[in-house]
């Protein structure tokens, strides 16, 4: 499958410490979309399921959980089914986001949309809507994206106590990249202005 990038460590994506896996390729074209780049089926870089299991293993000691986002991690949720079993057999939570609501998923005749569903802890879904947008909850922009929780593996109160919040990271050419929820465009002004200052002092 194609991801974008894979996180082997994250506090910006979920309760506790996770891995995340974002795909490539989002069929929704949300208006308003922060993450527009995770939308061209052809970006990104192939990666196997047993690739993402192995990294999974490497670093189940020291995580909580995975998370799946997008893009639209339901183009991929057979392979994405295969480690979310092996999150779970190792004892991991995991949260999956999704652009289409769970009434549609459960119409799906897809058994991957099946086997991910089944192996999910905590899906969020409905797609972005900018009129929407609200970020007083965790996790999600818009005020019609929904918490819908398939096990107790996450609690409501798990998910009341998490903050929002955005992680900076520095890439192999030097760049800035981030992740996390909040204000997008306050945050995409102070990565602008520190670019900037950054380009001033070279």
């Amino acid at each position: 499958m194609r991801v974008n990038r894979i996180l082997e460590e994250t506090y910006a994506e979920g309760p506790g410490r996770r891995m995340c896996v974002y795909v490539q390729g989002c069929s929704h074209a949300c208006k308003g979309c922060f993450a527009e780049k995770l939308w061209d089926y052809s970006g990104g870089y192939e990666c196997s399921a047993e690739e993402i299991i192995t990294k999974l293993q490497q670093n189940s000691d020291s995580l909580d959980g995975i998370t799946f986002l997008g893009g639209e991690p339901m183009d991929k949720a057979g392979e994405l089914a295969l480690v979310a079993r092996e999150a779970k057999k190792l004892g991991l939570n995991v949260i999956t986001f999704t652009g289409y609501t769970y009434e549609e998923l459960l119409k799906s005749d897809n058994g991957g949309i099946k086997d991910l569903l089944e192996h999910t802890d905590l899906l969020i879904d409905g797609e972005f809507r900018e009129e929407l947008l609200d970020y007083s909850r965790p996790m999600v922009g818009s005020s019609n994206q929904r918490f819908i929780y398939l096990s107790d593996a996450i609690s409501k109160e798990d998910i009341a106590a998490y903050k929002n919040r955005f992680e900076i990271r520095t890439d192999k050419n030097g760049g800035l990249t981030f992740n996390g929820m909040g204000n997008i465009k306050k945050l995409q002004k102070y990565i602008k202005d520190l670019s900037e200052e950054n380009n001033d002092t070279d």
